[in-house]
């Protein structure tokens, strides 16, 4: 039997404050993900692409359990998590620091591929059937949605969050 300490989330404060100053941060902010195998994945492609943290809502979201752990692939243990508390006021807040907030939606004013992602930027990923709340989407700089070829008109969220990452990835080499 072995055992763990629970996941220990970081400062944000910190987190950014310990970031390179000549790379721009890209932290990803979770609105209302509640299925724990989205979360990991989410978590473990955040690792993956380099980004900066992920922000973690108090309530309305997936607990980072067991699940979360294992699918991730050990992820939470080497990506900075913050615990936020209201969405809203987190986008108010980083806006203040200098951050773009770009929502991830089906009706966004331009495709990913459009958009400018090298500047600091926090990626909203919404709720696995709804999507960004209202007052989310309201906050957001702008909103880009993902080209859909196929029948279907949406992607899993985590594999809509990767897509996200990756092309801020691009952007920024």
């Amino acid at each position: 039997v072995a055992l763990a300490a629970p996941v220990k989330f970081a400062d944000l404060g910190e987190v950014l404050a310990a970031w390179p100053a000549d790379k721009a941060p890209l932290l990803i902010l979770l609105d209302g993900i509640e299925d724990p195998h989205n979360m990991g994945a989410i978590i473990r492609t955040a690792e993956c692409c380099g980004a900066t943290a992920v922000l973690i809502p108090k309530r309305h979201t997936a607990p980072i359990n067991a699940t979360v752990a294992k699918t991730s692939a050990g992820a939470v243990e080497s990506i900075p998590l913050v615990q936020v508390g209201n969405v809203a006021q987190t986008i108010e807040e980083l806006k203040k620091q200098g951050f773009w907030v770009l929502g991830a939606h089906m009706e966004g004013q331009q495709t990913l591929y459009q958009a400018d992602l090298t500047s600091p930027l926090v990626l909203v990923i919404g709720n696995e059937g709804k999507g960004l709340s209202r007052l989310t989407k309201e906050r957001c700089d702008f909103l880009v949605t993902i080209p859909m070829y196929g029948r279907l008109n949406s992607l899993n969220a985590s594999v809509a969050a990767a897509i996200l990452m990756y092309e801020a990835v691009r952007q920024r080499q």
